[in-house]
């Protein structure tokens, strides 16, 4: 008599075993598929991230910051001193830029009824803040800090958090549109060269306490938000009203244009 089959696992038929080799090597093959995938998200992930930079909020306290000064505008001696605390990505910051700011620079700046004193206060909430006000302190190292403080405030939509993770090309363009050595720029906003005296600025924000951007200090007043030009006009009446007679008038020349 023929002999049967011998099962060749334990009560299993003599295919079993070799369809059961192909299922693991299917699995096998799955897995590394996955693997690799997941391997190909990531680096996706790491190339659209921006490059890490170190915290710039944080202070060492051993070293003594740089005094805040602020960019001027106008005469330093003007009979009103105005200081405007602002963050380059505050939507509220670019309102009062579009719609006050240009009487103010026309009808109180120029005029040299007051000086006015720009001081950067980046704040948490906005992503591409602090890279904007490397930008414009890159610029001010050239002289022309207030041309790109005016394109940074006309292009808000097109570098913020909310348009791009890498605002620096943005700002590049600018710098290469009002004519700056764009080599020595980009080698300061990548050395962060001005780090220190943003955080300065910052500081004195906080020393005020500067609640909210914007916010002036117009005389010795602090007023906060983006007031129309007749309320920012009569802030500066009443502090030119506070002031001695012979202080109170301007001075002759007239304050020389951004």
């Amino acid at each position: 008599m023929a002999k049967q089959p011998v099962d060749a696992g334990r009560g299993r038929g003599p295919n079993v075993v070799k369809k059961s080799a192909k299922g693991r090597q299917g699995n096998f093959y799955a897995i590394l598929g996955l693997v690799a995938a997941l391997v190909g998200v990531f680096i996706i992930y790491r190339v659209t991230q921006p490059s890490a930079t170190p915290d710039s909020t944080r202070v060492d306290p051993s070293i003594p910051l740089p005094t805040a000064s602020g960019y001027l505008l106008g005469r330093e001696d003007a009979p009103v001193q105005v200081l405007e605390f602002a963050d380059f990505e505050c939507p509220a910051c670019g309102q009062f830029y579009v719609l006050t700011e240009p009487d103010v620079r026309q009808r109180l700046i120029e005029t040299g009824e007051i000086s006015y004193r720009f001081f950067d206060y980046p704040l948490p909430g906005h992503k591409n803040t602090w890279p904007a006000s490397h930008a414009a302190a890159c610029a001010n190292e050239q002289g022309k800090f207030w041309q790109m403080h005016d394109l940074i405030f006309q292009g808000q939509d097109q570098w913020n958090g909310e348009a791009t993770s890498r605002p620096k090309g943005v700002f590049k363009g600018y710098a290469e549109t009002i004519g700056l050595d764009v080599g020595k720029w980009e080698q300061c906003f990548d050395d962060q060269k001005f780090l220190r005296n943003i955080q300065s600025h910052r500081a004195e924000a906080e020393r005020r306490m500067v609640g909210s951007t914007p916010t002036f200090i117009i005389g010795s007043r602090m007023v906060p938000g983006s007031i129309s030009f007749d309320k920012f006009k009569a802030y500066v009446d009443s502090a030119k009203a506070e002031l001695p007679p012979a202080a109170a008038a301007p001075a002759a020349d007239t304050a020389a244009k951004p």
